[in-house]
């Protein structure tokens, strides 16, 4: 009976013990929680969102396929998939529509909101609703938009004006001047395309810009000169050319991207940026695999751009994403298991731009020998032919296209675009916020409380 005593007293003794430890540990781990030093505790100053517009899951995997070294074993990493923390859904609250446009998508990630296709930061009531821009300005901070679309397309629209459509871009550029934060314009740096919805026979916005102290450059060498904290940077009369199309007076994304931080960093209050690989969509439309890895580069050396910024300034939090998939792009095609990347670094410009240059006089011969590492067969060459006498750009890129997608064993499904999740990416403070599953309206909840 006396070791039966002596046995449940040690139990007991352990037992406490075990709890005053697990309590212990407990203590120390919450206290550990709200240790002010802790990355969930720190401070969010600054915020870049970056957007690969129809950047979907296959995108970043065939760019993968193309910065891999086949000498090795294994595919190496690109500069995406170490910050890779989950996957956002990207359906719109549309009657007639689930499957999301640019702008829907992008309302949702700057006013968190769903609503429907064409909408810019409007509701279904086609109300305006606060964006993370704004928000950002109302608590002092600096702004930017940058895009290699016109500055005015539905991305950077839905972060910076409010319109029943997207398709207003001239209406949606006189937001951008006309709506006022505490008097002071509420876009502090924009760079992209867009001069024939700024420089118009009804009003002239770049000198309206410039009367209210923008600083406003044409060309990649005044961009990087500029010392004003408020910029207008507009490169083309619409969209920007495709990267690898692109004169060496045009900037590139990664430096428009240094460009708006070099400016926004001068706000101790802080800033929110975002930047937009616009073109990847428009490639994804043209089933144009050569300009959907042109632009997939050109989006990726901004995204260092931003990381290396964020490295340096811990209290920087960086979001990269898609709003939507484009073009339903395959890799592999037609029962072939193979993904030639060579095809693709075969081009030296985009079919788009061949196509232009002979449909302007140039013969089909002198175009592909000057801007293609490989002959064409016959057939492909004869195939390029048949194209260029209907005398029609879109028949004639789309055949050059072709030629490129069938070499590589690229595949399309659409012209439009798909209703599959996007990945997210993260690197900062409070990247776990963006882990898992999530809605694409969490992207903007998230920062909304940053930018507050």
């Amino acid at each position: 009976m006396r070791n039966k005593v002596w046995v449940v007293i040690v139990i007991c003794i352990l037992a406490v013990g075990g709890i005053i430890g697990i309590s212990g540990l407990t203590s120390d781990a919450v206290s550990s929680k709200a240790d002010d030093t802790s990355p969930d505790n720190e401070k969010v100053k600054n915020v870049i969102v970056l957007i690969g517009d129809g950047m979907g899951p296959s995108y970043t995997t065939a760019y993968r396929y193309m910065k891999d070294n086949p000498s090795t074993q294994q595919m190496e990493e690109t500069v995406f998939d170490q910050y890779l923390t989950g996957m956002a859904k990207t359906y719109s609250n549309d009657k007639d529509e689930n499957v999301t446009d640019s702008a829907a998508a992008a309302t949702a990630m700057a006013a968190g909101i769903k609503t429907y296709n064409g909408a810019i930061s409007v509701d279904k009531n086609e109300q305006p609703v606060e964006t993370v821009l704004e928000a950002a300005k109302k608590n002092g901070k600096s702004t930017g938009l940058v895009s290699t679309s016109q500055i005015t397309h539905a991305t950077p629209g839905a972060f910076g004006a409010h319109n029943e459509s997207r398709d207003n871009y001239d209406e949606i550029a006189d937001d951008y001047y006309d709506e006022m934060i505490d008097g002071k314009h509420k876009i502090d740096v924009m760079l992209g395309g867009g001069v024939d919805n700024f420089d118009r026979d009804d009003r002239n916005l770049i000198n309206e810009f410039k009367n209210d102290g923008y600083h406003y450059v044409t060309t990649a060498e005044d961009m990087n000169n500029n010392k004003n904290a408020r910029l207008l940077g507009l490169f083309a009369q619409v969209g920007m050319k495709k990267a690898i199309d692109r004169e060496p007076s045009t900037p590139s994304l990664a430096e428009m991207t240094n460009a708006a931080l070099k400016q926004l960093n001068k706000n101790e209050d802080g800033f929110f940026l975002m930047v937009e690989g616009s073109q990847i969509d428009w490639g994804g439309h043209d089933n144009d695999a050569v300009s959907v890895m042109s632009e997939m580069d050109d989006f990726a050396k901004a995204f260092q751009a931003a990381i290396a910024y964020a490295k340096e300034h811990g209290d920087t939090q960086v979001i990269m994403t898609a709003d939507h998939s484009t073009g339903g792009l395959s890799i592999g095609r037609d029962g072939d298991y193979n993904f030639d990347t060579e095809a693709i670094k075969a081009a030296k410009r985009t079919p788009e731009y061949m196509a232009e240059q002979i449909i302007d006089g140039a013969s089909v011969e002198y175009i592909l020998n000057k801007y293609v590492t490989f002959d064409l067969t016959d057939t492909e060459l004869t195939d390029v032919k048949k194209a260029a006498a209907t005398e029609d750009v879109d028949t004639l890129h789309q055949a050059i296209s072709d030629v490129f997608n069938e070499r590589a064993g690229i595949g399309f499904t659409t012209g439009g675009h798909t209703g599959v999740d996007v990945p997210v990416y993260a690197y900062g403070p409070h990247s776990e916020r963006f882990s898992g599953l999530i809605e694409n309206t969490d992207i903007a909840n998230e920062v909304f409380t940053f930018v507050r």
